[in-house]
């Protein structure tokens, strides 16, 4: 099996240009980037250090109208090398549960699907 590795963390946030605010001046991460997510509802921003491209932490704007008033991870994410391999491997593997029915490619051409925990967390396989 390739080396794997937690590729990043989803925060829901209300407002998204305030966090990245936050996260930049207050934490020292960098702007990676941001990206309208392929549904037309959510905004996503990328940060991370170091000055690569790699994306540590992801704010998500217009998940949910009812966020509670203390954070929200919504998710983390393993990196995968194949994700359609990866998306069968885990089809065959009785009592995993599936978030999505299918892979979802976002506008810059990053794929993912997302599986249930065992504690009903999200956990997101995605491929760069």
């Amino acid at each position: 099996m390739a080396k794997r590795k937690v590729d990043h963390v989803g925060v829901v946030v209300r407002d998204i240009e305030a966090s990245i605010q936050f996260y930049t001046e207050v934490l020292g991460l960098e702007l990676k980037g941001t990206l309208p997510h392929s549904n037309g509802i959510f905004k996503l921003a990328f940060l991370g250090f170091g000055g690569s491209n790699e994306t540590e932490i992801e704010l998500i704007q217009g998940y949910s109208d009812t966020l509670p008033s203390e954070a929200t991870v919504h998710h983390f994410a393993i990196t995968v090398p194949d994700i359609e391999e990866e998306f069968q491997r885990i089809k065959s593997i009785e009592h995993v549960q599936f978030v999505d029915s299918e892979i979802t490619t976002l506008p810059n051409g990053y794929r993912y699907f997302f599986i249930y925990g065992p504690e009903k967390e999200w956990i997101e396989l995605f491929q760069r």
